[in-house]
């Protein structure tokens, strides 16, 4: 296994700045830091299926979760967005900072096994629908064997959000459950998950709101506070540290130095 590394997730929403966490993640690498980046890319899978005529659909579950709804068309112009532009494009700006980024999703040698979902229920106008041709999963393992192959060789593992199947289908997953497992399968010390905000705030969007410490023991509650997709970040959260993760911190990715600012104590901490 290899020793401390920090998995750090980046938002796929809008704002979040991807060449100030690629500089800060050059700045931590040369410092002998081990990092993992997962990244998500919601807005760009947004704007290409609006583009091709295939707006994207949301779907609440009946316990308040929202997830994009992914039949095959749409799985496909996910696949297109997020491991074919954003996945490329990371890797790019990381190689132009002189970094071995190591771009990939968790189809490739099977990094991240997930169990189709077989029927979804979704919440419309107050009824419950089941939804049957739906390509998300379950994450169920993480090839932590081969991060730690890439890890040890000098290359920073940069993973995409798909995940592969029990028969081999490609599957939308979340990603801040991704890396959640992820940094759960490594014994990661520390799962930052960087938005487009400063952290969980009491009262969303006042940003003066914002919860500083948050005892584990307090994070069902957080979990009802939490408006939209923090919800699935809380989620994150407890499933991290659930499984051994020492630290998880939700920060601000729109600001300079965002990884090392994280680090340093600043956002919502979680221990």
């Amino acid at each position: 296994m290899v020793e401390s590394v920090i998995v750090v997730k980046l938002g796929g929403t809008e704002g979040v700045d991807f060449s100030a966490i690629g500089a800060d993640a050059a700045e931590l690498l040369s410092q002998g830091k081990k990092l993992v980046l997962v990244h998500g890319g919601s807005a760009e899978a947004n704007a290409l299926g609006e583009s091709l005529g295939a707006p994207p659909k949301m779907i609440t579950s009946p316990s308040g979760y929202t997830s994009r709804y992914t039949d095959r068309k749409t799985l496909e112009i996910f696949l297109m967005a997020v491991n074919g532009k954003i996945n490329s494009l990371l890797t790019e700006q990381l190689q132009m900072l002189s970094v071995n980024a190591f771009g990939l999703c968790g189809l490739d040698g099977k990094l991240i096994q997930a169990t189709r979902k077989d029927a979804i229920q979704s919440v419309e106008n107050g009824k419950r629908k089941i939804i049957r041709d739906d390509y998300t999963g379950k994450i169920e393992t993480v090839n932590s064997d081969l991060l730690c192959l890439l890890l040890d060789a000098g290359y920073l593992p940069v993973i995409a959000p798909v995940a592969v199947s029990e028969n081999g289908e490609a599957l939308n997953v979340d990603a801040d459950r991704a890396a959640a497992m992820i940094a759960s399968a490594l014994r990661a010390e520390s799962l930052i998950l960087l938005t487009a905000v400063p952290g969980l705030m009491k009262n969303f969007p006042d940003e003066s709101t914002l919860i500083r410490q948050l005892p584990q023991n307090q994070l069902s509650a957080a979990s009802e506070v939490a408006q939209g997709r923090m919800k699935k970040k809380i989620l994150g959260a407890m499933e991290a540290l659930k499984g051994g993760v020492h630290l998880v911190i939700i920060a601000d990715g729109r600001i300079q130095n965002p990884i090392s600012t994280a680090l340093s104590g600043n956002g919502t901490v979680i221990q």
